[in-house]
């Protein structure tokens, strides 16, 4: 299967202009960001399956003191879709990536500990 390779991972923005190097344009996120339009936010596939639940979300609340506990309760609930999480591998494997989300926070976000969990073993 082999690792998947750190630089094949990027997450963004998704009120971020699309660029070419983006490669896969993934949304991570459970809800489609307000005021961006699905031809804006060029995406490519919609993965809501492999998105923190709303239960998660409403507990975690973007508050930087739980992120550390998010991570950990997302990875949980990601294993219990251990297809999900696979192919995904599979896509970062063969090719660049784009995890796009939707917070205001660049650092803890779905996106960010999805790419952690991915880059793990």
């Amino acid at each position: 299967m082999g690792r998947v390779p750190a630089a094949n991972i990027r997450i963004k923005r998704i009120y971020e202009p699309p660029a070419p190097t983006d490669g896969r344009r993934l949304l991570v996120d459970r809800l489609w960001p307000r005021g961006v339009s699905k031809q804006a936010a060029a995406v490519d596939d919609w993965l809501k399956d492999i998105a923190p639940s709303a239960e998660l979300r409403t507990w975690f609340a973007h508050d930087p003191a739980r992120w550390e506990g998010f991570q950990k309760r997302y990875a949980d609930e990601l294993r219990a879709r251990p297809q999900a999480l696979a192919e995904l591998r599979r896509l970062a494997r063969e090719r660049p990536v784009t995890l796009l989300y939707g917070a205001h926070d660049s650092v803890h976000n779905n996106a960010a500990a999805l790419r952690r969990i991915l880059l793990s073993r």
